[in-house]
């Protein structure tokens, strides 16, 4: 037997303190300062991506939202309208948000908090994040028309679901401006702290039901997502159930509430959580 084939068991003092210790850093929760290191790498990978790179993946994200619009429209079409049916409907919006996070396809809503805690400490990056904006939101809107457009141009769908697609565009659709605007503000608020909450997260299992707890919220409370929403919406134009100009003013209530939610209630309150503590 080769002299190196062997070993003198070690102590049962010396490995157990040592796998203790590194087990316990394994479990403890990351801090604040920690999560915040986090998102600005983050940051820096999606700013340092291509405009082809970024535009191919917010068309991705654009379309796997569908999934959401989808799923919903399903269990509408076989439950109907009862509170009950609604409910268990809602049960399965976050699949889309589930999909595109852990897929790492861009998503608008995520980037109000990535590049944006990073501006806060260097702001050298703002206009590659206003380049990251520029590319991913119209890249999504552009994903969610496709997803529409094989919603509703084709014989994917039974006809209950396409109709209870559209009828859910319609009453997303048909808010008064100033209610959207602040229902984004909500959607924007919970989607970016799920962001910053995945972050710190340890295991893909509870990624997913920090994911699923935080955006079920936002749907079954009906706040306006710019995604999430524009699937069913352009669906609802496409079967001309809605003109086009009536999803332009919703899109862009909506981006302007999810904005405002996820940079200064989010970003601002966690960046000044971590920085002004220094």
């Amino acid at each position: 037997m080769p002299l190196n084939s062997w070993r003198r068991p070690l102590s049962r003092s010396a490995v157990p303190a040592e796998s203790a210790e590194s087990g316990q850093r394994q479990l403890d929760r990351p801090t604040a300062d920690e999560i915040y290191e986090q998102v600005s790498r983050n940051a820096r990978r999606e700013l340092s991506r291509s405009s082809l790179g970024l535009a191919l993946s917010g068309i991705a994200g654009g379309i796997t939202m569908g999934l959401t619009a989808l799923a919903m429209s399903i269990a509408t079409a076989i439950l109907g309208d009862s509170p009950a049916a609604y409910f268990v409907a809602h049960v399965l919006y976050p699949i889309g948000f589930i999909t595109v996070i852990l897929g790492r396809a861009q998503l608008f809503t995520e980037n109000t908090l990535y590049p944006v805690a990073l501006v806060l400490s260097e702001r050298r990056h703002l206009w590659s994040t206003l380049r990251l904006w520029g590319i991913v939101l119209p890249s999504n809107v552009a994903g969610a028309f496709l997803f529409a457009v094989l919603a509703s141009r084709t014989s994917a769908l039974a006809p209950a679901t396409l109709t209870a697609m559209v009828h859910l565009g319609m009453q997303a659709c048909l808010q008064p401006s100033n209610h959207i605007f602040w229902s984004g503000v909500m959607g924007g608020w919970i989607i970016a702290m799920v962001a910053w909450l995945v972050s710190g997260s340890h295991s893909i299992t509870g990624s997913v039901m920090l994911i699923w707890l935080l955006t079920f919220v936002v749907g079954l409370g009906g706040f306006a997502h710019c995604i999430a929403t524009s699937g069913e919406i352009l669906a609802a134009v496409l079967r001309g159930a809605l003109p086009l100009w009536q999803y332009g003013r919703w899109l862009l209530h909506a981006v302007l509430g999810n904005i405002a939610g996820g940079v200064l209630l989010v970003t601002l309150l966690e960046y000044g959580q971590v920085k002004g503590s220094d």
